[in-house]
């Protein structure tokens, strides 16, 4: 395919208007680890209670996919335990699919601890290793997507993480999307517990031209150049400040974002927290479109970026152009950071408009 024939393939697909994809299938198809969630009110190490509930990346998107009406299919791996069970409950009532995921009696559902250190600062302790998310397969994902296969797959830079077996079922999850035409969104979340930037450079390098959509904060751009890490800034020291050293920021991200969209991916969407987000893409007719983020009184960060790209998919599925995406994506992410919880908070498509609402509004 030529380059102007591959930029018109990816304008019709990921530039804002509707795409082609599998009909009979889910909106939205995605798997990965989803664990026991256990929420302190201090330090661990003092005791005192917990909150039980369940988080992971991916079946956070795919919930605040299902709150805003779309349908959306999960197939992670949990344990054939209690632990397993409160993971597949809550997301067969938050209304996401769940039928392809893989029940492995010989490894326990992972745990996650969230310890509130300070106001600002939270500290996460996984105890992921060995579990049944960790073990999830190519064959159990194919099995799955084949099933029905979506207009959209969402991977993270998570589950490749977990394992050489979860590395290869996104592998092939990936190879089938090609195949069947679904449009692919990548979500870099680097986590480096789980892996240096050189291991996922040398993933997430190899999938960058078959990604559509590619979401990411600015940091983890440079993990999917070909110099991998070393395309990070080589200064020492505290970063820059003033006027200057935010032109040079802001000319070096779009130097990686248009390495990016030379390498093939269709648009790439930069989170960039509190300062909202920009979206680079060859259809956009004026350049990138920045957006900034949707103010509001902020209780817990956690599960902002899911938030965000259940945003952004969502208003790509119903047609909506790079400003709508963008509107509708810092909207949930508002939605997130207000809420406490990885998904809790996340609206439904009647809620959108809630943000809008002058200070002590009481909807009747």
């Amino acid at each position: 395919m030529t380059g102007h024939a591959a930029d018109a393939e990816r304008a019709g697909r990921g530039g804002g208007r509707a795409f082609p994809g599998p009909a009979a299938g889910p909106d939205v198809f995605t798997f990965g680890e989803t664990m026991v969630a256990l929420r302190g009110s201090g330090p661990l190490k003092l005791g005192g209670t917990m909150q039980v509930s369940v988080a992971g990346a991916e079946s956070n998107v795919a919930i605040g996919l299902a709150r805003l009406g779309h349908a959306v299919r999960w197939a992670g791996a949990v344990g054939d335990d209690e632990a397993g069970a409160l993971v597949l409950r809550t997301l067969r009532a938050e209304g996401v699919e769940v039928s392809g995921a893989a029940l492995d009696a010989g490894a326990p559902t992972g745990l996650l601890l969230f310890e509130p250190r300070l106001p600002e600062v939270t500290r996460v302790h996984y105890y992921r290793a060995g579990s049944a998310g960790s073990r999830l397969t190519a064959d159990a994902v194919e099995d799955a997507f084949a099933a029905a296969p979506p207009r959209v797959l969402h991977l993270t830079g998570i589950t490749p993480a977990l394992s050489a077996t979860a590395r290869s079922a996104a592998a092939r999850a990936l190879r089938l999307a090609r195949g069947h035409g679904s449009l692919v969104c990548l979500d870099v979340n680097f986590r480096a517990r789980l892996w240096t930037a050189e291991e996922a450079t040398a993933v997430l390098r190899e999938w960058v031209p078959s990604v559509d959509v590619l979401i990411a904060s600015d940091d983890e751009l440079p993990l999917c150049l070909p110099d991998g890490p070393a395309a990070r800034d080589g200064a020492t020291g505290p970063p820059a400040t003033g006027p200057a050293a935010a032109g040079t920021a802001a000319a070096e991200l779009g130097a990686r974002a248009e390495a990016l969209l030379d390498l093939g991916v269709g648009e790439v969407v930069v989170k960039r927290g509190a300062a909202g987000a920009t979206v680079f893409g060859r259809a956009l007719p004026d350049g990138p479109l920045h957006r900034p983020a949707t103010p509001v009184r902020a209780v817990d960060a956690v599960g902002a970026g899911d938030a965000f790209v259940a945003g952004y998919l969502s208003a790509l599925l119903d047609g909506e152009g790079p400003a709508g995406r963008l509107e509708r994506a810092v909207t949930t992410g508002a939605f997130a950071v207000a809420s406490h919880g990885d998904w809790e908070g996340a609206p439904t498509r009647a809620e959108l408009g809630m943000l809008g609402a002058p200070p002590g509004t009481v909807v009747r």
